[in-house]
């Protein structure tokens, strides 16, 4: 069904019995064409495109619990394209375009809410930099401002300009940045790629890879094996392990990262805010939770829940920045598993076995890639050869040394 006003005047009418499910969930057959392992955003928007650019319908998703259940579901809905470096900087971009178009394209309402970003900076040194890094938007065509702490305090008057240790100096704004309902994503891809007959395979854990003389032929699962010559690993913090069943390694650790919501407030913030004297960054959700997280647990895990050291420094950072959050109950808070890089950036390539492809290493960018990621994996499996926004990140990079270093961190996967 296409939702429109019509189907909804009509379905109001029949007290909303007649509404058809989102997307029919299919049993797995012996082969297909492709299969995607990771039924999360960037794995639905994997098949999606294959279908819709690629006209390659003879796809299976395999998810190994419900649509929308894993990282995709798990993350403070965050889209942004505020990078430096010009391989993060194209990609990230073309990313926010297509989030913009993204409800018309799949008929679907995702919650985009272009409410803008805020990053603060708090020292002369940082503003130089952050200047720096507008310029790099505006030659992008990602679009950036910078503004003053009169500017600032007009558009969130609430924050702490006053604090000796911490004073507000200015922001980078992205006036097209802002908050998309996380879940809602996962839905609407799943529901358009299976309009064009991409099989969507729930409760399907893969445990195992069957090759032979260096290629990949088949995928052993919960449901059964299932077998196709060309197969997509799209499963964030779970690449690793993935990775070891096909006998590689890839460069990648995983770690946690602890989001967190409060009861529902007023309206409040009209945007989203990051603390540049720390690392938070909050929002509010349409419920009127404020919605914030901050740095990684930083030792490896696979667990979706974080240690209470980091939660506390989170929250020490968002009162330093906005003391009045004391008065407001903490909620509740999760973890999401996310593949860190060696570099901070993501890796989208062959991987070492013929007809096995890998998409990993988001770091924190994950959730606001996805629409790009997306299409960038889908030509890479499609015609074998990396889409031109996606071109740098390869996995012999780290073997060359032409490493994107977003944070100039260094080969630190928890810094990044």
């Amino acid at each position: 069904m296409k939702y429109s006003l019509f189907s909804l005047a009509v379905n109001t009418l029949g007290k909303h019995r007649f509404w058809p499910p989102m997307f029919t969930e299919a049993a797995p057959r012996r082969n297909y064409e492709i299969i995607i392992i990771g039924g999360g955003g960037h794995g639905l928007a994997t098949a999606y495109y294959l279908a819709k650019v690629h006209n390659i319908t003879n796809v299976a998703v395999l998810e190994k619990g419900v649509i929308g259940l894993g990282n995709v579901g798990r993350n403070t809905a965050i889209v942004r394209a505020n990078y430096l470096l010009p391989e993060n900087s194209i990609f990230y971009q073309h990313a926010l375009t297509q989030w913009e178009t993204l409800e018309r394209e799949l008929n679907f309402n995702a919650m985009v809410s272009q409410r803008g970003i805020l990053n603060l900076f708090h020292s002369d040194a940082q503003r130089d930099a952050f200047a720096r890094r507008g310029n790099a938007m505006i030659i992008e065509g990602a679009g950036a401002e910078l503004v003053g702490a009169g500017q600032v305090k007009k558009m969130v008057p609430f924050l702490d300009f006053d604090n000796a240790r911490f004073p507000i100096l200015g922001a980078l704004v992205q006036k097209r940045a802002g908050t998309v309902r996380h879940d809602a994503v996962a839905w609407g891809y799943a529901r358009a790629a299976a309009s064009l007959g991409v099989d969507i395979i729930q409760n399907c854990e893969v445990n195992g890879f069957e090759t032979a003389n260096g290629r990949v032929s088949a995928v052993h699962t919960t449901r059964g094996t299932i077998a196709a010559p060309k197969i997509g690993i799209s499963v964030a913090g779970s690449s690793s392990l993935l990775a070891e069943m096909a006998g590689f390694r890839l460069p990648v650790e995983s770690h946690v990262l602890q989001a967190f919501v409060t009861e529902a407030i007023k309206p409040l913030i009209n945007n989203v805010i990051t603390f540049g004297a720390g690392h938070f960054y909050v929002s509010q959700s349409d419920k009127g939770g404020l919605v914030f997280g901050g740095d990684l647990d930083g030792y490896n895990s696979y667990a979706q829940r974080g240690g209470i050291n980091t939660m506390r420094d989170v929250v020490e950072s968002g009162m330093a920045l906005m003391p009045l959050i004391g008065r407001i109950k903490l909620l509740r808070s999760w973890g999401g598993v996310v593949d860190m890089s060696m570099d901070g950036s993501p890796i989208i390539d062959r991987s070492p076995l013929e007809g096995l492809y890998i998409n990993a290493g988001w770091c924190y960018g994950g959730f606001k890639a996805t629409p790009a990621a997306g299409l960038a994996f889908a030509h890479l499996i499609a015609r074998d050869q990396p889409h031109e926004i996606a071109g740098a990140f390869t996995l012999d990079r780290f073997l060359s040394g032409h490493i994107i270093d977003e944070k100039g961190q260094g080969a630190q996967p928890n810094l990044h």
